[in-house]
Formats: C-alpha cells, sequence, structure tokens
C-alpha cells in the first residue's frame, strides 16, 4: 500500500508554510483510468463506425457525472458516519465512492449527450461498455494503493496487510492484519471483462448485447466479491442478508434479462 506518492512543503504568497501539499496514489491511478477510458471509447467508437470525437466528448460528461453519483451514493449509504461526523465529510474528495452511484450518476448523462450528438443509444453503450470495464480495471488499483475497499480478515495465501498509518487515520484501514485484496479481485474481474467485451464487439448479434453483457458479468462478479469485502457501513438490505451492492447487483441482472429480448427483437443485426 502506498496511498502517497509525494509530500512537499507548501507556502502562501508570502512565504508562509500553509502545510504539505501531498500527492495520493489514488488521484493519480483515478486520473490513469480516465484516460484509459477515453481511449478505449474512442478505439471502439472508430472500429464500429460512430463518430469517435463525440464519443470522447461525451466520455468525458459521463466519467465526471459518474465521480459525482459514486461520492453521492456514499454520503447516502454512509449517511449515519457522516452525520454524526460532519468533518468528514471533506474525505469524500479523497475517497472512491460507490460504483453502482457512478452508473445511476453517468445513465442519464450518457443518455442526454447521444441524443445531442444524434448517436444511436444502445451502439453509444455497446462503445461505452468496455470503456468503464478498464477504467475500473485501473481505478481498483487506486483504491488498493489507497487502502480503501479492503477485504475481511484472510488466512489464503495471497492476503496482504496494511502498515501505512495515515491511510488508517484517514479511511480506518485495519493495519497489521491479513486481509483479502479485494480490489485486486474486481480489478482482475473487471479485466477478464473487458477482454470479453472488446471480443465480443465485432460478434454481437444486436446493439446493446455488450453493454447488457457488462452489467450481468460485473454484477455477477461484484456479487460475489461482496462476500469478502470487509469494509463496514456500506449499508445493507434484507436485515443485513445482503449488501447494498449485491442489492443492486441482483437489480441489475433482473433488468438486463427484461431488457435482453426487446433489445434482441428491436436491435438484431443482419447475419454476417
Amino acid at each position: 500500500m502506498c496511498p502517497r506518492l509525494l509530500t512537499l512543503p507548501a507556502f502562501d504568497l508570502l512565504g508562509r508554510e500553509i502545510g504539505p501539499l501531498t500527492l495520493h496514489s489514488y488521484g493519480v491511478l483515478l486520473a490513469l483510468a480516465f484516460l484509459a477510458s477515453l481511449w478505449v471509447a474512442g478505439w471502439q467508437a472508430r472500429k464500429a463506425g460512430l463518430n469517435s470525437a463525440a464519443i470522447s466528448d461525451m466520455a468525458v460528461s459521463v466519467l465526471i457525472a459518474g465521480l459525482v453519483g459514486a461520492k453521492l451514493l456514499l454520503l447516502v449509504v454512509e449517511w449515519g458516519h457522516y452525520s454524526r461526523n460532519p468533518k468528514e465529510l471533506f474525505s469524500l474528495v479523497q475517497s472512491g465512492g460507490v460504483f453502482y452511484g457512478a452508473l445511476l450518476g453517468a445513465l442519464p448523462v450518457a443518455l442526454w449527450q447521444a441524443r445531442r450528438h444524434s448517436l444511436s443509444g444502445w451502439q453509444t453503450a455497446d462503445v461505452l461498455a468496455p470503456a468503464v470495464a478498464i477504467g475500473q480495471t485501473v481505478g481498483r488499483i487506486g483504491c488498493f494503493a489507497a487502502g480503501c475497499c479492503h477485504g475481511r480478515a484472510a488466512t489464503v495465501p495471497w492476503a496482504i496487510s496494511f502498515h501505512d498509518e495515515y491511510t488508517h487515520r484517514l479511511i480506518g484501514t485495519p493495519l497489521n492484519t491479513p486481509l483479502h485484496p479485494t480490489q485486486l479481485y474486481e480489478s482482475l474481474a473487471c479485466l477478464l471483462i473487458f477482454a470479453i467485451l472488446v471480443w465480443m464487439a465485432p460478434r454481437k448479434k444486436f446493439h446493446g448485447q455488450v453493454a447488457l453483457a457488462y452489467f450481468v458479468l460485473y454484477a455477477v462478479a461484484r456479487f460475489v466479491i461482496e462476500f469478502f469485502r470487509g469494509d463496514v457501513s456500506r449499508g445493507s438490505i434484507l436485515g443485513g442478508a445482503l449488501s447494498t451492492s449485491q442489492f443492486i447487483a441482483i437489480l441489475m441482472v433482473l433488468g438486463a434479462a427484461l431488457i435482453g429480448p426487446y433489445a434482441y427483437k428491436k436491435q438484431r443485426l443482419p447475419p454476417a
């Protein structure tokens, strides 16, 4: 774990020291995740014969909306904690947020931008799905570096321990305790999903198939990984039987199952 890449003294215009200037690993990797997503979106747009410039413009708006949505859902899920500790609201700036909040924030913006640029909604969704997956792949490495989204105590050979007091104070990550590296579990799962979606894109039977496949694959992966998560106060459903993320994962799979036949009927492609 390396939450801080660089720490330098900071001074005001009068030369008075105003505190350290810290470059956080999570912020750097989040920026790299954005760049990777933008590149993949443009690449997939060109392969699909869509306007890559319009897709790139859309991707920027979608990524920003997703970031805001992720933090807002984190605030909702952990409202009890933040309402009791209002000073910690500033920690939202450094936290990754809840990914499903990113989806909820990004989807309406993506639909609006698709209409604005006269793009097919389903085709655009197919282009953006691999971009989201690669962004998650890199972003979860940022979570690992920061120590957030950590796993529960583990005895497996690949368990990892965190030792940085800074992260413990900021996020509450357990120190000197072997934990499941759930951040890396999800990063590897998203990398596999990305590879599947890129392979599927030129072979799809209907517009929307790639996007729906993403929703199902990610929901299944997230549902399983949630059993190994150890960070508390993330919300629960049915008296604690399911986490909020697991409940949303079930809804995603059910939604894809309902929408899939309709998309296949309306967006079916002619045989190659």
